[in-house]
């Protein structure tokens, strides 16, 4: 019997969750498999205090998920110790099961705590999280803000008219011109409704443009009162965004043991194929925050402009056209672990010495 089965048997039983957006299963584990007893609750704060007091478990699991949030706050508002699984591991991989239910996954959940197995991860704190999830929102807005300058673009190569080009045309004098194409879908007749059309375009990128204003304003107010964001600004290259997402993933920079271990938490190693003499490398595993890995691209090809010590690594990397994307990605990997090294030290952007600075690619 391990360890925590022990501790289970005599504190308390394991209370594994699978969450639903509107039901819930528990299983409470008391150690012998046969002994597992299950119960169906509302996704609620006041059930899942019922269900607390109820059972008095000695540890609560559950898994990864939109909902982890508020569970994990309320387990450590009652003083519960508790652990989040990481469905993403291959060890919370279903494979070949002809079953799945919420009572499969609540007993799955129990029986890895209980051998010791149960891949984990670390929830940050309530103001990370929502932090995170202004900067998601804005992210989506500028989606929004994008498909609808598309939008705009094709109405008027349909009928025959310029597309707006460069940034000038999105002013509002730019706007202006445009908008003289367009009219109220109500007033259109039947063979101009591309003006209509043409009209809504513009207004749905009017509320884009100023949601995404509102977004970066709180977003620019909270990057000037964090020491890490504006360390990270002091690398050429690297803006106020790319700085408070790197922030806001990393969290706390000691719970990363070296830069190995931050290259994989943003996904952008190398997949590994190993089987007897064969040892191979695939494209990264795209694990972990997709927005942290899309921020840091872009950013990377930013710094090409600006910053000489990334001119040198992608001059390295790329060997020529054929592998100018592969150079970027490794790129990005580079500066998340210098982003990391520097929140870890609390030491500004150092450029390497002696460094040849090639001229940024054209």
């Amino acid at each position: 019997m391990t360890a925590a089965t022990m501790t289970a048997t005599t504190a308390g039983p394991i209370l594994a969750l699978d969450l639903g957006k509107y039901k819930s299963v528990a299983c409470a584990y008391p150690g012998d498999p046969a002994d597992a007893r299950f119960e169906s609750l509302t996704t609620d704060r006041e059930h899942l205090r019922k269900l607390f007091a109820k059972h008095r478990p000695a540890l609560v699991v559950f898994e990864a998920c939109a909902l982890a949030g508020w569970v994990h706050d309320l387990c450590a508002e009652l003083g519960l110790p508790r652990r989040v699984a990481n469905t993403a591991s291959e060890a919370w991989k279903f494979k070949h099961t002809r079953r799945k239910t919420g009572k499969d996954d609540a007993r799955r959940l129990a029986q890895l705590q209980a051998l010791g197995q149960l891949p984990t991860v670390t929830v940050p704190p309530t103001q990370t999280r929502q932090w995170r999830a202004l900067i998601a929102c804005r992210q989506a807005l500028v989606g929004r803000r994008c498909a609808a300058q598309n939008r705009v673009r094709a109405l008027l190569v349909g009928q025959g008219l310029p597309a707006p080009r460069g940034a000038r045309a999105w002013t509002e004098s730019g706007l202006g011109g445009i908008a003289r194409h367009a009219k109220p879908l109500a007033d259109c007749a039947a063979d101009e409704l591309w003006r209509g059309l043409l009209e809504l375009a513009l207004t749905e990128y009017r509320q884009a443009k100023a949601l995404i204003d509102r977004a970066e304003a709180k977003l620019d107010a909270l990057a000037r009162a964090d020491a890490g964001v504006r360390l990270l600004q002091t690398i050429p290259g690297v803006g106020p965004r790319t700085a408070e997402t790197v922030v806001a993933y990393l969290g706390n920079a000691g719970r990363f043991g070296s830069g190995k271990q931050v290259s994989a938490y943003g996904g952008l190693v190398p997949r590994q194929y190993q089987s007897g003499e064969s040892d191979r490398r695939g494209r990264i595993t795209r694990r972990g925050p997709a927005l942290l890995r899309k921020l840091l691209v872009e950013c990377a090809w930013v710094m090409l402009r600006y910053n000489a010590w990334a001119r040198a690594v992608y001059a390295r990397l790329s060997r020529g056209k054929a592998r100018k994307k592969q150079a970027i990605v490794a790129l990005a990997r580079k500066l998340l672990v210098r982003c990391w090294a520097m929140l870890r030290d609390g030491t500004p952007w150092r450029a390497e010495p002696g460094a040849e600075a090639p001229a940024a690619p054209a």
